[in-house]
């Protein structure tokens, strides 16, 4: 143990030692962080504890973790501390600092309203390689005492056991990532270079069999049969562009719409059917991505709000010319109304023409509605200052009526 803990008792360096085999037993980082504050609370007493993380920058924090408040507590304090005040201290200089009462000190900025009150202060940093991931916070101990050299002494230990932790948890991860990866390569490749490949011979078969078969019934069954294996290896396809995309750190259109048809479940009842074909990641720039994921969104909108329909069928292929996306719906259908307002309808056509591409909307003749919305693949001009704020737009009128 080092010297700098010569005079801190038995019992404070055993309670240290079973704070540190506690937080290094963590093998995830979220779970690590958290344990870490819980730890530092109850080796010193502290009535409340935190543990901010500092973001790229290094100048403000990006994550807080709390221990000690109720969730009716912080949710009436509100926003997360960014690292200002009295927290912003340890960020400015990272070595301990030890306060009997906050509000003393120059740089207190006092508490927003629905904070409880706090008097005694104990930060200290939390360092990796040499380098300040965050900082644990301490205030109170549960005797009203105020914090004392052995307080600050076990939890400078602590956050030097900490840095080794949250390491250790990095590089889990980072190995259960890689481990995920390589799962993920192996599945691909089996299903390329495998069942692809099953369903194509069994395309191939059937067609040549149908070309023996006199009865024609039997013949249409059989075409319908390998259309169906169309659409079958168009799916497989899809699921191996997406092992691909998923994790490889690239933003990915296809990830990012599949996303969307699941966060859209919720408000439709159901979950949306969504069929994705081509090599829609490599064609789409990323300026056209955030048209099609804002269009993908406001029509799924519209047909929670609007249509009480009990399926929807999202689809979106490219063939390195044009991307498509249609979404069809079974509800109460489109009824064209030149008299009411939609500016959500107007927002998916106007970032349709801005790429060059087209947006129709019409009701679909087994009832329902289609939305296509078509653009052709490529570099286009930048958008304009209206089409920029065409997101806030559709956002404040999230609640109109579109149609």
């Amino acid at each position: 143990m080092p010297d700098r803990f010569a005079f801190s008792g038995p019992k404070q360096l055993l309670r240290l030692l079973d704070a540190v085999m506690a937080i290094g037993s963590e093998l995830s980082l979220s779970a690590a962080l958290r344990r870490i504050t819980h730890t530092a609370a109850e080796l010193v007493d502290a009535k409340y504890a935190a543990l901010g993380v500092l973001d790229a920058s290094g100048t403000m924090l990006a994550e807080f973790i709390t221990v000690g408040l109720t969730e009716e507590e912080t949710a009436r304090i509100g926003a997360l501390p960014d690292g200002h005040g009295i927290l912003g201290l340890l960020i400015v200089e990272p070595k301990p600092l030890r306060l009997p009462d906050i509000h003393e000190h120059p740089d207190s900025f006092g508490f927003p309203p629905g904070h409880p009150p706090m008097t005694s202060f104990l930060g200290v940093p939390i360092l990796l390689r040499g380098k300040v991931f965050g900082n644990l916070y301490l205030t109170d101990k549960h005797d009203g005492q105020v914090f004392t050299d052995v307080d600050q002494e076990l939890a400078v230990g602590l956050a030097a056991a900490a840095g080794l932790a949250i390491e250790n948890a990095r590089l889990n991860e980072q190995a259960r990532t890689a481990t995920l990866l390589d799962e993920r390569e192996r599945i691909a490749r089996d299903l390329h270079d495998d069942v692809i490949q099953r369903l194509f011979a069994t395309g191939l078969s059937l067609q040549a069999a149908a070309q023996m078969v006199r009865e024609p019934v039997a013949v249409e069954r059989i075409m319908r049969a390998v259309d169906d294996l169309d659409t079958s290896i168009r799916q497989v396809r899809s699921t191996i562009f997406e092992l691909h995309h998923r994790f490889s750190g690239l933003p990915s259109l296809r990830s990012d719409i599949l996303d969307v048809c699941n966060e859209a479940t919720r408000a439709l009842g159901f979950e949306p059917r969504c069929e994705i074909s081509g090599p829609v990641d490599s064609t789409v720039s990323d300026s056209m991505h955030g048209h099609i994921m804002l269009c993908l969104r406001e029509a799924l909108s519209n047909v929670a709000r609007h249509a009480n329909a009990t399926r929807v069928d999202v689809s979106v292929t490219s063939d390195r010319n044009v991307l498509a996306l249609r979404i069809a719906d079974d509800g109460t259908g489109y009824s064209h109304d030149p008299a009411r307002s939609s500016s959500g309808l107007v927002n998916m056509r106007t970032r349709a023409e801005a790429v060059g591409g087209t947006f129709t909307i019409s009701g679909r003749p087994d009832g329902g509605t289609l939305v296509v919305w078509e653009a052709p693949v490529g570099q286009f001009p930048p958008p304009s200052d209206d089409l920029e704020a065409a997101p806030r737009t559709a956002e404040v009128n999230a609640q109109e009526e579109d149609g």
